[in-house]
């Protein structure tokens, strides 16, 4: 039977809490990854914890946005820590995204969409006029266009999105109640898969709390 896969991100600079969350977070139902971000990666023992992790499935998030040469050199100067999967924001362009995935290697590179944190009224702020599902599915059709591993978007957006890019698709913004937080564009896990995501991104509703029994509940949900 296939596994669900599931990205746990790792959102604090506490190493004890990172460790435990991976403890924690071991299961037989699920395939589980752990998703390091900027605030992580940027701290002082970061680093040299994720360049030590064996035989996990590690996704660095640093969502890469610059000029092409930027890019691609910020790709080479972390492939020490041999990272599965690395962010890169589509909106960086083709050539940047060309650029990034040249160098790549075995890093599987993934073009971030529309941050589910933003909505129409937040794009229009920006300067943004289309609607953010019109404009994820143009970037889906660059990344596909650039030849990228994955997608991140979210997941009311994965029906466009695999419309035009067939490969992984990864989506954030996936609450089991209706707190969302900071997160403007969120579903359930169940609704995610069934719209057709590859691995949810789930952070505090697993991390928060009792972590076991928070893992528990996700299996539970997904079995109803």
């Amino acid at each position: 039977m296939k596994k669900n896969k599931v990205f746990v991100a790792c959102d604090t600079t506490n190493i004890n809490k990172i460790k435990k969350i991976i403890n924690e977070t071991q299961s037989s139902k699920l395939k589980v990854g752990y998703k390091f971000g900027l605030e992580f990666l940027n701290s002082k023992n970061g680093r040299t914890f994720v360049s030590r992790i064996k035989n996990k499935t590690v996704f660095a998030d640093l969502k890469l946005h610059d000029i092409p040469n930027t890019c691609a050199s910020a790709i080479k100067a972390i492939k020490d820590l041999k990272v599965d999967y690395l962010t890169m924001h589509i909106s960086s362009g083709l050539d940047a995204l060309r650029a990034a995935k040249k160098v790549s290697g075995k890093i599987k590179l993934i073009g971030v969409t529309i941050l589910t944190s933003l909505d129409n009224k937040a794009l229009r702020e920006i300067g943004f006029n289309k609607d953010v599902k019109k404009i994820v599915l143009d970037q889906a059709k660059l990344a596909n266009k650039a030849k990228l591993d994955a997608i991140v978007c979210s997941a009311q957006e994965v029906k466009i999105v695999k419309k035009v890019f067939k490969k992984e698709i990864i989506t954030p913004g996936i609450r089991f109640s209706s707190n969302t937080n900071d997160q403007k564009r969120t579903l359930t896990p169940k609704e995610a898969y069934r719209n057709g995501a590859d691995w949810l991104v789930i952070g505090r509703d697993i991390t928060k709390g009792n972590i076991k029994k928070n893992v528990e509940k996700l299996i539970d949900h997904l079995n109803q």
